[in-house]
């Protein structure tokens, strides 16, 4: 990064503000139905930041890549390790690693697809909680000045801030993620960006203050993008305590509650939301579950972008409850629920649009 990027960074013009004040008010985001819907390719954030690649973590095989593009399905969230991709803070990405992310990413485009950037770190840089040193909100604006560089208005990229903060109140994470958007708007990038909240980023508690400082509702609407081209990422799991980690879906009335009270506020205040993650087990009870939240992003997608299931992945277990990576040639049962009328993809409004247009 040159010397003036890094100086740009830092610097929140008059201009970049008054743009923001002026474009606020011109959101219109309907869609006759949602735009991106698809599945997290998880492997590239296994293991730790020193792991070899293909021994300790692996990004998506091409097999697997077309197997979901064969399904319809027309998004990849893609995670990966902040760590391996910039070993030092404030400095550049290691070039090996760079170049297995823009291969994976240009083998998900090659089958039609759109990617979804998503460094899997949960608001930590080496164990490291940001707003901490060394992993400050310059160090997270630089990381992603960065990132935007090197995909700067590449079609069918978003860039996915982070996934799941946590431990850290809303304010604070509030700040990074402006910090964040800075850099990528600084440097001239014009994709849409997904600014997941704290705790987690759960629809069921994205009303409730549970850090202290204030809940992801209120303060979150404290977002600024000088291009006002963003979208809110929400996680949703249907066991009891929404963390995905039961094979049982007990908590699918609590789960589709959150939905349908996120969906009220996108629609209150004029924002669009992604559902990033949201999974199940295949069994009667859980596949009912899953048909409930497709059923309420389907109902509303004038203000829901769409959805990316969590989760396959070449390394994925078979015995794994929510994998839907195919095993002995066999579809998984609930991906025959996710692909119900995805074999016609249809042809995409403008507001799906990944570049802002200028």
């Amino acid at each position: 990064m040159t010397a003036s990027m890094t100086k740009a960074l830092l610097r929140l013009t008059a201009a970049a503000v008054l743009l923001a004040s002026t474009t606020m008010a011109d959101s219109s985001f309907a869609a006759a139905q949602l735009c991106y819907r698809g599945v997290n390719l998880s492997g590239a954030e296994y293991g730790e930041r020193d792991g070899v690649a293909n021994v300790n973590y692996t990004y998506p095989s091409e097999e697997t890549v077309r197997y979901f593009a064969g399904k319809g399905m027309n998004v990849v969230r893609l995670p990966f390790r902040w760590e391996r991709l910039q070993p030092v803070l404030g400095h550049p990405f290691n070039g090996d690693e760079l170049q297995r992310l823009k291969d994976a990413v240009a083998l998900i485009q090659k089958h039609g697809m759109v990617v979804v950037l998503d460094p899997h770190n949960y608001g930590y840089y080496d164990k490291v909680q940001l707003k901490q040193p060394p992993a400050t909100e310059l160090a997270f604006g630089d990381f992603w000045a960065r990132l935007a560089v090197e995909f700067s208005n590449q079609k069918g990229v978003a860039f996915g801030l982070m996934n799941e903060p946590h431990d850290i109140k809303a304010p604070d994470w509030l700040e990074l993620a402006n910090t964040a958007i800075r850099g990528i708007r600084t440097v001239g990038a014009r994709n849409l960006i997904l600014v997941p909240g704290t705790n987690w980023t759960g629809a069921h508690s994205w009303s409730a203050d549970v850090l202290g400082g204030g809940a992801n509702a209120t303060v979150m609407l404290g977002v600024t993008d000088p291009l006002d081209f963003y979208a809110f990422e929400f996680h949703q799991y249907l066991d009891s305590d929404s963390s995905g980690t039961h094979p049982v879906c007990d908590g699918t009335d609590n789960a589709k509650r959150g939905l349908n009270d996120v969906t009220d506020w996108l629609r209150k205040n004029g924002k669009r939301g992604f559902l990033g993650e949201f999974g199940v087990a295949a069994n009667d009870g859980c596949l009912d579950g899953l048909k409930q939240v497709l059923d309420v992003l389907n109902t509303n997608s004038d203000v829901w972008l769409g959805w990316s299931y969590w989760a396959a992945g070449d390394w994925w277990p078979p015995e794994e409850p929510l994998n839907i990576q195919p095993h002995n040639g066999r579809d998984k049962p609930q991906l025959k629920v996710l692909v119900e009328g995805l074999s016609k993809k249809a042809t995409l409004a403008p507001s799906c649009a990944l570049i802002k247009p200028k």
